[in-house]
């Protein structure tokens, strides 16, 4: 039986990173993955191809109704539906084959089949063949998958999770989105911007939720601007499919109004649970929560200490980047050091058009706490930067504590936004003011000089540009 320093179950994002940590720190590390492809949902079927076929359309919208405005006239632009999924097959198996020459470079044993403990240091792989591993130190990183709702059939066909939703065959003249969080607001808009006429069916008040209330109620007025039709505060009750179209049956949640609306795929997009099926936790005595997420505390350690998980399988956010950070901490947890991970600040970003983006409290959140704050916003349409590139929609906003004036929340919606939280994150990090970021001297012109305004006006009002 081959026996290892660290054996990592699932090849995602927390998964392959920290096998290459582990690795550069001279473990000897394997690798478990069910699929034959590396990479987990992120690089399959999640963030990256998901990006592609954001760039893409983004870039088909753009020719059909922007490019005029810049003087370039275009007499006639066709999609190739079919050459768009291409190329997004493409930039998939390339990122995927990324991760294999990792895996060889960093002489990492990547064992294909489907891993489950046997007793606290075994692990069986069940693959082309059976085969049982050993390993001082185990890693569960095996990420989460699409949960639906009572009365909804996944058919795969024409009821759909974002997994079927990134490879369809052909453009569907209409679809409907259930769920106005994340995932199906970026895929909503990709269908949109290529000519689906995309509603949005969300049971809470506003899309993307769980962030600042501002940010949703921005983000749904440029969404409509792509044509996509919103009801809020439904509850869908049930999907019936035909072998032409489904309809979708939802309820208002305050008035008990029924609607019904007919569409041609059906995304259902309400949220994603952790997965942890056959991964034989009764043999270790380690029981899930109701999500499905294995406890574990400050260290990612589970009940017991030589074992770990990561990602998607633990509490907080399901986020690549999240993962990746607390890969990286437990393998050089493992290799007796002592790393840094500080989960408040892990930024959550939306990659529609504008991006949104945001990290730290919101105002909810610090009122809640009795945390007293002051903010400024600044928006991009008094950006000479944003103007010069026609994309003038959105804002920054910047929450500070009242009386020390330190960074407590950066919120924002806007080009490049996914990209511009960085420096948020950097000065809240290292518990920057807004005034220091206000001594900063940003580039001109740029979209980041935004972010130095928002905290000039949230330091006594002294944003120059508006």
């Amino acid at each position: 039986m081959n026996e290892y320093d660290v054996i990592i179950i699932g090849s995602g994002p927390g998964g392959y990173v920290s096998a290459i940590r582990c690795a550069q720190l001279g473990l000897k590390t394997a690798i478990v993955e069910k699929y034959n492809t590396l990479g987990g949902t992120c690089l399959n079927v999640g963030c990256i191809p998901s990006k592609a076929w954001l760039d893409s359309s983004e870039r088909f919208h753009d020719i059909v109704h922007s490019v005029k405005d810049h003087g370039i006239n275009v007499k006639e632009a066709k999609l190739d539906f079919k050459k768009m999924r291409e190329r997004v097959e493409k930039v998939v198996s390339q990122t995927c084959e990324g991760i294999n020459y990792l895996m060889k470079k960093n002489k990492i044993t990547v064992y294909t089949g489907m891993g489950s403990f046997i007793d606290t240091h075994t692990v069986e792989v069940k693959g082309k063949k059976t085969e049982k591993i050993q390993g001082k130190n185990i890693v569960i990183a095996t990420g989460s998958k699409p949960i639906s709702l009572p009365g909804i059939d996944i058919d795969k066909k024409r009821v759909v999770t974002s997994t079927e939703a990134l490879y369809l065959e052909k453009l569907p003249k209409s679809m409907v989105v259930i769920g106005g969080g994340v995932i199906g607001l970026e895929l909503g808009s990709v269908y949109a911007r290529l000519g689906t006429k995309v509603t949005v069916i969300e049971y809470a008040d506003s899309i993307i939720a769980t962030m600042d209330k501002d940010l949703g109620k921005e983000l749904q007025k440029t969404l409509k601007k792509l044509g996509i039709e919103f009801y809020l505060s439904h509850g869908v009750k049930e999907t019936k499919s035909t072998t032409k179209k489904v309809t979708v049956k939802a309820e208002n949640n305050k008035t008990k109004e029924m609607i019904e609306v007919d569409c041609e795929i059906c995304l259902v997009s309400v949220g994603r649970k952790a997965f942890t099926d056959s991964l034989g936790l009764e043999n270790l005595g380690i029981e899930v929560d109701d999500r499905g997420r294995i406890p574990s505390n400050e260290k990612m350690q589970t009940s017991h200490a030589h074992i770990y998980a990561i990602g998607d399988v633990t509490k907080g956010a399901m986020l690549a980047h999240k993962a990746e950070e607390e890969g990286v901490f437990v393998a050089e947890t493992i290799a007796g050091q002592k790393p840094h991970i500080n989960h408040h600040l892990i930024p959550g970003v939306v990659y529609t058009w504008p991006e949104v983006a945001a990290v730290g409290f919101n105002e909810v959140e610090l009122k809640e706490k009795g945390i007293p704050f002051k903010k400024g916003s600044f928006p991009f349409k008094a950006s000479g930067r944003a103007r010069a590139s026609n994309e003038s929609d959105g804002f920054i906003k910047v929450l500070a504590h009242k009386d020390t004036d330190e960074i407590l929340g950066v919120h924002m919606i806007g080009p490049r936004a996914a990209d511009l939280i960085s420096e948020a994150v950097v000065a809240m990090e290292y518990k920057a003011s807004a005034e220091d970021i206000c001594r900063i001297c940003h580039a001109h012109p740029t979209y980041s000089e935004s972010f130095k305004e928002a905290c000039l006006a949230a330091t006594e009002n002294r944003a120059v540009h508006i």
